[in-house]
C-alpha cells in the first residue's frame, strides 16, 4: 500500500473470557549507525508513519502526539483512520470499519475536541480526552504447571472511566485509533512502566522546529510478531477488553471495547472487527520451528518479565520466534480490494484448543493462513475446537492491533481457498 507523504496535523454467543478458558525474518535489513542494529527496510512498512522499524529491539518508532485530560498531559499515538485520504494525509493506516465501531457502543468511541496552542505558527492541536489510561498498577503473571492457566494475573494498564483508543473530533464522523501510551511531561518509566504503556521501551522529545518546520516527540514500541497469508508480519498491541488478554499483550485492560459492534462480526454489516487466530496449546520450545501461543509465549517468551531495553534475554526471545505468533485475517496489502479494505486494527479473538489426539499425534503445528485454519476447524473439529471443545469461532474479546510490517514477502494472497464446509 502506497501514500503519499504529506505535512502531518492534524446474534447473541457464549461470551468467553480468555481467563476463563486458558486451557508473529527479515530479508536484507539495512544496519543502521548503531552498531550490530539492523533496520526493516522501508519498503516493507506498512505504517507509513513509522520512523524505523528495529529488528534487533523488535520495536517500531511512531510520531508521539500531544493531549490533555483534566490538566494532565498525556501522549497518544495515530494508527489507523476511517477516512481514506486523511489516512493518506497522516500516513497511517486507512480502516473504514471504524467507522461502524459506535453502531452498539456509542461510548467504544471517545469525542473529543482540539485546541490549537497559544502562538501557533506551524503545529498541531492538543487533544482534550475524556478518559484515559492508568498506568500505575504493577503488571503481574505468574504462571501456573505447563499448559494451565496462570495462577495470578494483573493487566499493567487499566482503562479509566470514559476512556476508548477510538476518537472522534466533535463535528467530524471520522474515527481514529489513538491509543493512549504514557503520561506526564518527562521522566517516563520506560523499565517498569509506572506512567507509561508496558510497550513503551523509549521516548525521545521533539526536535528544535526552525523554518516553519514541525517535528513530534517520538516513541519506541514493542511490536508483536503473527503470520498473514503465509508471511511473518508486525504489528503492535494496545488494548484488549479481556484481563488476562491484555495481561499477556501487555496492552490496557479496557472492558468497554468488549460491546463493540460486533461479536462474530467480522466482514458482515455493520461490524467493526477482523478475525485473529490464537491457539491455547500450540507446541513449545525455544527453538521448535512449530511452536506458537499462548503456551508458547508463557514458557518461552519471557512473558512474567517486564519489557525493556535492558532486558536483552527477553528482547531475543521474541525475536527468535517466541512471540504469540498470532494468525491474523484481512490484511492491507492483500490483492483483492475487498479483503484489503476489510482490514481493522478491532481483532475478533478466534481462540483454538487443539485436542488431546492433536496434541498426543504432534499435529499441533504452528498455523500462518487465515483460511487454512478456518478449513481444518471446519473439517478436523477432531483435532481443533474452541476452548473446552465448544464450536470454533469468536470466542468474545477483542484485541486493538495496528499493522506495522511484514518481513520478506508482502502478504497478497491466502495460501488456501475456503472448502465449502467453511463457507457457511
Amino acid at each position: 500500500m502506497t501514500r503519499k507523504r504529506v505535512g502531518m496535523i492534524a446474534a447473541p454467543l457464549l461470551l468467553l473470557t480468555l481467563a476463563g478458558i486458558l486451557f508473529g525474518h527479515a530479508s536484507a535489513p539495512a544496519r543502521s549507525a548503531a552498531k550490530g542494529t539492523e533496520l526493516l527496510p522501508k519498503s516493507k512498512v506498512i505504517l507509513r508513519s513509522a520512523g524505523t522499524v528495529n529488528l534487533t529491539d523488535d520495536t517500531v518508532r511512531l510520531p508521539l502526539h500531544k493531549g490533555v485530560f483534566h490538566g494532565q498531559t498525556v501522549w497518544y499515538v495515530i494508527t489507523e483512520s476511517s477516512d481514506f485520504g486523511l489516512a493518506h494525509d497522516l500516513n497511517v493506516n486507512f480502516a473504514p470499519k471504524l467507522a461502524n465501531i459506535g453502531i452498539a457502543c456509542p461510548k467504544c468511541v471517545q469525542a473529543v475536541t482540539l485546541k490549537a496552542p497559544g502562538k501557533n505558527t506551524f503545529g498541531e492541536a492538543v487533544v482534550n480526552f475524556k478518559g484515559v489510561p492508568n498506568f500505575k498498577p504493577k503488571r503481574v503473571l505468574a504462571p501456573g504447571p505447563p499448559g494451565a492457566p496462570p495462577v495470578k494475573m494483573q493487566p499493567g494498564s487499566v482503562a479509566g472511566p470514559g476512556y476508548s483508543p477510538f476518537i472522534r473530533i466533535k463535528g467530524s464522523n471520522v474515527v481514529y485509533n489513538a491509543p493512549i501510551v504514557a503520561t506526564g511531561t518527562g521522566h517516563f518509566d520506560v523499565v517498569h512502566h509506572t506512567n507509561t504503556l508496558d510497550r513503551v521501551l523509549a521516548i525521545r522529545p521533539a526536535a528544535s522546529t526552525r523554518g516553519g518546520q514541525f517535528t513530534h516527540p517520538s516513541v519506541d514500541l514493542l511490536f508483536v510478531r503473527g503470520f498473514d497469508a503465509g508471511q511473518t508480519i508486525f504489528y503492535l498491541s494496545t488494548e484488549s477488553s479481556d484481563k488476562l488478554g491484555a495481561t499477556l499483550e501487555r496492552a490496557t485492560f479496557t472492558p468497554l471495547l468488549k460491546q463493540s459492534s460486533f461479536v462474530g462480526g467480522d466482514d458482515f454489516l455493520g461490524s467493526a472487527r477482523e478475525r485473529i487466530f490464537i491457539f491455547l496449546n500450540g507446541q513449545t520450545g525455544s527453538k521448535n520451528p512449530q511452536a506458537q501461543g499462548i503456551a508458547h509465549l508463557i514458557a518461552d517468551g519471557h512473558a512474567s518479565e517486564d519489557a525493556s531495553l535492558k532486558n536483552r534475554p527477553l528482547l531475543d526471545a521474541l525475536s527468535n520466534d517466541g512471540d504469540l505468533l498470532n494468525v491474523l485475517g484481512d490484511f492491507p496489502s492483500l490483492n483483492d480490494p475487498r479483503h484489503a479494505n476489510a482490514y481493522s486494527p478491532l481483532w475478533d479473538a478466534q481462540v483454538g484448543q487443539w485436542s488431546k489426539k492433536a496434541v498426543a499425534g504432534g499435529l499441533n503445528r504452528r498455523q500462518n493462513d487465515e483460511n487454512e485454519v478456518i478449513n481444518l476447524a471446519a473439517t478436523r473439529p477432531d483435532l481443533i475446537t474452541g476452548p473446552k471443545g465448544v464450536p470454533y469461532g469468536s470466542v468474545g474479546f477483542v484485541i486493538n492491533c495496528p499493522i506495522i510490517a511484514f518481513t520478506k514477502d508482502k502478504p497478497t494472497k491466502d495460501l488456501a481457498a475456503l472448502v465449502p464446509k467453511a463457507q457457511g
